[in-house]
């Protein structure tokens, strides 16, 4: 279907309604915003004359609503430039406008009587066509049907974001009985690669997928604890980064999401859902009755399970006992396993350690899982008929690394069901059914295509949606043309290879220089191109400052000056070798990672991206050729006319504020990115596609070596002047540190390209040798050295 999003009405401007409309703004789409016309004046408009006619008060709301969440943390939207793509109005005076827009999304409280009285407004003034959809999180998308028009009928479904929408990936697709099947496709497929979501097509059952399972996990955890009189700071130290969760946990989860929210949805599946094997578990225990009866619902009442106090100027979390229900001193979890697995990177290995404990966080685990494990089985089809709509549902919604199914085929399916019949749970009948075939696992590889289980059929079939995608994960074992310890080359078909490197937080050292140079080395020799990309959380936290330490300290400047130059050399090579070089970066590209982006012949990044050269932070300046190509960039981007000063101080400043973007668009604005060169994808299931595409387009292109840039205008003296001042008055005002006055020099002496009497054309080996000086001298700092020692040790900047 060739149908084209240009205008999104967003009705009801609350925190989810700003949201998604400033995810709309995000990718590009001119968005109506409408609420609610207040009934009184505030004190300060009627102080000011005005009246409930004028505009500013009718549009009070609205306008209230989307500043609020302009300002929230995190932001909501890409660049602060994106909002001008928001028009806000009333639902008096501008409802009638929705007749040019595209795609209507109702997002107001959630109450059937409401949202009938906001439909017969829409189904009047909307054209034919028009999409209409509901952000409902539980209440039935067919009840919403009666009275409707049938053309409204057949573009009508439910469409659920999670909050918040900018960066929870989930969008459930919840067709009626009357939507027509185009368009239930075209918003699995709309909301994939124009919105970057993980589409998943649900059922019109209470909850719908992610929050019926996610929520029975909570639910059963909050017996569980009760039942292992486990405490609220144990139950997320096990259910965390540990294992493949966000730091937010189980409890931590429960209060900024809010407990009434919960507590909503646990009573509405209850009460909806008799036949659920597990209602009972949907039970709301003592506690959880006493703290909603308290108004203890988490961060909106500024408490729930956690609470902060301030105490002598200290800030301290408190943690609730769920016996005395008294907020008690966080306590120092200790569990002999979480020591053991700590150095596993691998989670599929950690995973299996965790299971495997003998002691009380084994037992936790295996109980948790059992009841869990049965749940989702006993979901289908009732919930889905396809089970990686659930692994993706949880996945996407709650931000676990591992869905259910995913886990259970790392523990082994026929080894933990045993475990899941020792702990008294029952799986549904297919299961037994799907052994007795002989087939013991929920996913597996073919050709490169991953395929699911289908119960209805007895068979593996592929993942509807990904034919045409490439994923790592399915290419890393049968493609691997060459592997060290913290990389692989994995072939992507077409001659193009990939670079894929992960080791702790994906640090670059001599690993995963050696990968690139070998990639580099295949693709000139074998192939068309090489692509660097990963699967980590993270892109890169940079380079291996550990390495650095540990040089630094031992006083080994020949070796450090060896490692840096081994450093500076393989980023050059990627800017000039023979074949394309793609890089892929998502979420975080810091230090070192920024600088291979920098250097690379385009980069295709994930939208979020939260890229910088953040070493200051450290004691150091960027070494790996990120000072060097920031005067380069500023000399290519000279024109007649320039305030040199003003662009050299930016440049400067970018480095010096170790500024990071918080979106790819700002990277932009930063200097990282290129604008007409560089581009940015949604869709992170995309993006490796999406390089792979720009490589191959690079070569057929007639790819040409790029020859090394030897007339680099800096500034010398000019520049030096405007740096040595700057610091030195910061210094005076004590803004800055007697060592941040001296690393400021330094950058600003590679910045200028040394003390030149005038402006002056130099070659990119001068500016490296002037980089990889600078960084060595400051390794030499015993300051600097207390910087790096404290990052390593502790994961904190330290400012000394």
């Amino acid at each position: 279907m060739n149908r084209k999003i240009k205008k999104v009405a967003v009705l009801g401007s609350g925190v989810m309604g700003s949201a998604i409309a400033c995810h709309f703004a995000n990718i590009g789409c001119s968005v109506l915003l409408l609420d609610m016309v207040p009934r009184e004046l505030t004190d300060t408009e009627s102080k000011k004359g005005l009246s409930l006619e004028d505009k500013s008060v009718r549009n009070r709301l609205v306008n209230d609503f989307l500043k609020a969440s302009l300002k929230s943390k995190p932001s909501p939207i890409y660049h602060q430039s994106f909002a001008s793509r928001i028009e806000t109005g009333n639902f008096d005076d501008d409802f009638e406008k929705i007749a040019t827009c595209d795609w209507v999304i109702e997002v107001v409280v959630e109450r059937l009587d409401i949202k009938k009285i906001i439909f017969d407004k829409v189904d009047k003034y909307r054209k034919s066509g028009t999409l209409v959809s509901t952000n409902t999180s539980g209440i039935p998308i067919h009840m919403m049907l009666e009275g409707r028009s049938e053309d409204f009928k057949k573009h009508f479904c439910g469409t659920h974001f999670f909050n918040p929408p900018r960066y929870l990936r989930l969008l459930e697709i919840i067709p009626s009985p009357e939507t027509a099947p185009e368009i239930v496709d075209f918003h699995m497929g709309y909301g994939a690669r124009f919105l970057g979501k993980k589409t998943v097509l649900c059922k019109d059952t209470p909850a719908f997928i992610a929050n019926r399972v996610g929520v029975y996990s909570i639910m059963s955890l909050f017996h569980l604890v009760e039942e292992m009189d486990m405490t609220v700071d144990e139950v997320d130290k096990l259910t965390g980064p540990v294992l493949g969760r966000p730091k937010s946990a189980t409890f931590r989860t429960c209060d900024v999401v809010g407990l009434d929210t919960l507590v909503h949805v646990a009573n509405g599946v209850r009460e909806n859902c008799p036949k659920d094997e597990e209602n009972d578990q949907f039970k709301l225990p003592a506690y959880i009755n006493k703290m909603v009866e308290n108004g203890w619902l988490g961060s909106k009442s500024k408490q729930g399970f956690y609470k902060k106090e301030v105490n002598d100027g200290k800030k301290e979390i408190l943690s609730l006992n769920l016996k005395t229900l008294e907020y008690e001193p966080k306590s120092k979890v200790n569990f002999p396993i979480l020591a053991q697995t700590k150095a596993i990177e691998d989670l599929a290995e950690r995973t299996k350690m965790l299971f495997a404990d003998k002691g009380k966080a084994g037992e936790f685990y295996r109980k948790a899982f059992a009841g869990l494990f049965a749940y989702v089985t006993n979901r289908m089809p009732e919930i889905s008929d396809e089970l990686y709509k659930i692994d993706d549902a949880l996945k996407a919604g709650f931000g676990w690394e591992l869905g259910p199914f995913e886990t259970w085929d790392i523990l082994g399916l026929k080894r933990f069901l045993e475990v899941v019949k020792a702990n008294g749970k029952t799986v549904a009948p297919w299961i037994e059914e799907m052994l007795s075939n002989g087939q013991e696992s929920f996913y597996k590889v073919e050709n490169g295509i991953r395929k699911f289980y289908d119960q209805s059929s007895g068979s593996y079939k592929t993942i509807p949606g990904t034919e045409d995608l490439i994923f790592l994960d399915n290419l890393r074992d049968s493609n691997t043309v060459w592997t060290n310890n913290d990389c692989h080359l994995i072939d992507l078909g077409d001659g193009i290879l990939n670079l894929e490197f992960h080791t702790k937080m994906n640090t670059i050292g001599g690993g995963v220089l050696q990968g690139i140079n070998k990639g580099i080395e295949l693709a000139e020799k074998e192939y068309k191109g090489l692509v660097i990309s990963n699967t980590g959380q993270n892109f890169s936290a940079g380079a291996n400052v550990g390495l650095i330490f540990m040089m630094a300290v031992e006083q080994e400047y020949d070796e450090l000056n060896f490692a840096i130059k081994q450093f500076q050399d393989t980023m050059m090579r990627i800017r000039y070798s023979s074949c394309p070089v793609i890089v892929a970066p998502h979420n975080m590209a810091l230090g070192g990672g920024c600088e291979m982006s920098m250097h690379a012949d385009k980069v295709i990044a994930h939208s979020e991206l939260y890229m910088g050269l953040v070493e200051f932070g450290v004691g150091l300046i960027p070494g790996g050729g990120g000072t060097k190509e920031f005067a380069k960039r500023f000399s290519d981007n000279l024109k007649d006319g320039d305030v040199r000063i003003n662009r050299f101080r930016d440049s400067f400043l970018t480095i010096g504020q170790a500024q990071v973007s918080t979106s790819a668009y700002e990277a932009f604005d930063l200097g990282y990115l290129r604008k007409g060169i560089d581009e940015v994808v949604v869709d992170r299931d995309y993006q490796l596609t999406r390089a792979k595409e720009a490589c191959l387009s690079l070569y057929n292109a007639g790819y040409t070596q790029p020859v090394s840039e030897k007339n680099i205008t800096v500034l010398g003296q000019e520049g030096l002047g405007i740096v040595y001042v700057g610091a030195d008055t910061m210094a005076h005002g004590n803004y800055i540190s007697e060592h941040d006055k001296y690393i400021s020099e330094k950058l600003g002496f590679v910045l200028a390209g040394g003390d030149l009497s005038d402006l002056t054309k130099v070659d990119e080996q001068y500016l490296l040798d002037l980089e990889r000086k600078a960084f060595l001298d400051l390794c030499t700092k015993k300051k600097t050295l207390e910087r790096i020692q404290s990052i390593v040790k502790k994961g904190k900047i330290l400012r000394n």
